[in-house]
């Protein structure tokens, strides 16, 4: 990936005050839950800069980036996720995908949104139609994909992801992503929490708790992460991860399990574009040769690096 230069130095002020980027696991309650909590405003503004998007892309994209970044920890082994949402409202959608080494790339399906006037809110459900959400997982060694899909409930990213979990998976997990701006609709703060209850095992067999007090556990841990601070806020007053969720969920023993990277990242690359030229039929590359302008330019729609292909590395 082609990485483009930021050069808005009061951006770049302000992202030194918040919290670095990556992704921090944890568990809750003696292990009854599993959660991460993510911190990706450089991500974002990575993303921002290589698409060149305005506030309102930049919102979808970045809501759509964070909750594919979220993914990852339900990922095993060596495994690639893809995210898509297709709706026939204003926003078309998205297509994100994620790596459990830890990179997330993706791209709008309509880019510029068309709107007449300015949002009222940052809310986007407005902007977002009927549809449907599908993921697919592939795992290492896998010949084909493992898909899902389920029909758009909310028009809300976040809350339908959980809903197709809910519906394909069958296992209880909620996402909450934010984005923060300053005044000038700069990004300064930006990621998100994963919470998951862990199936519980008796010998060979998987069993769920389902009385009360399990279920009661559940719903104060929800009530616990509704009623926090904006995640987006908290990032950019550079409050840490660990601090953060310490805060969050205090009240159901929260313990640290490891931190890693996530960043935008795009494994494309000039040569990967030359190969998939040079494996164009003959007479495909020999038209190339004589009608086409030296050198090519190609355009990697899932991180918008855009290459210059000489014909020279085509033979």
């Amino acid at each position: 990936m082609l990485k483009k230069e930021i050069t808005d130095f009061e951006l770049l002020d302000s992202l030194k005050k918040a919290t670095e980027d990556g992704m921090t696991m944890f568990i809750l309650s003696g292990g009854k839950f599993r959660g991460a909590f993510l911190s990706a405003p450089r991500l974002l503004n990575q993303m921002r800069e290589n698409h060149s998007l305005g506030i309102l892309e930049s919102l979808a994209l970045g809501h759509a980036l964070l909750s594919t970044a979220l993914l990852i920890p339900t990922m095993k082994g060596r495994e690639h996720v893809t995210l898509r949402y297709e709706t026939d409202g204003k926003c078309a959608g998205f297509q994100t995908e994620a790596d459990s080494t830890g990179y997330v790339r993706g791209f709008l399906l309509t880019n510029p949104i068309p709107v007449s006037t300015p949002p009222e809110s940052w809310d986007l459900s407005p902007f977002f139609g009927n549809g449907f959400l599908t993921l697919s997982r592939f795992g290492e060694g896998m010949k084909e994909a493992q898909t899902g899909s389920v029909e758009i409930k909310n028009r809300n990213i976040a809350q339908d992801l959980a809903w197709y979990f809910d519906q394909s998976e069958q296992t209880k997990t909620a996402f909450s992503t934010s984005v923060q701006f300053d005044k000038k609709g700069r990004i300064i703060g930006a990621g998100g929490i994963f919470l998951q209850k862990i199936a519980r095992t008796g010998g060979n067999k998987i069993e769920e708790e389902t009385d009360e007090e399990d279920e009661w556990l559940t719903e104060q841990i929800e009530i616990a992460l509704k009623k926090s601070k904006s995640i987006g806020k908290i990032i950019a007053s550079g409050e840490s991860a660990e601090n953060a969720i310490q805060s969050i969920f205090k009240d159901f023993e929260p313990k640290i399990i490891l931190s890693r990277s996530v960043i935008f990242d795009c494994p494309c690359s000039a040569e990967k574009f030359a190969q998939k030229i040079r494996a164009l039929g003959k007479d495909e590359l020999n038209d190339i040769f004589e009608h086409d302008t030296d050198p090519l330019e190609v355009f990697c729609h899932n991180c918008g690096s855009v290459y210059k292909i000489y014909k020279e590395m085509l033979r």
